[in-house]
């Protein structure tokens, strides 16, 4: 899922203003993290999104 801020060139709109979040400004591009396309970029976001998720919690008993 793209980010809520992006606009329609998937550029962001908070970059610059103080609500953006920190962990947006701590993402320094790096090819490990953008490849050599958008698909290796989009990869490797959702590979992060994976691995920082809040852990699924079972669904309650009725």
């Amino acid at each position: 899922m793209p980010c809520p801020h992006l606009d329609e060139a998937l550029r962001c709109r908070l970059f610059g203003r103080p609500e953006r979040p920190a962990v947006c400004g701590s993402l320094a591009p790096s090819l490990e993290m953008c490849g050599d396309s958008r698909e290796q970029a989009m990869r490797w976001l959702g590979h992060l999104e994976t691995e920082t998720a809040p852990p699924r919690q079972p669904p309650a008993p009725n």
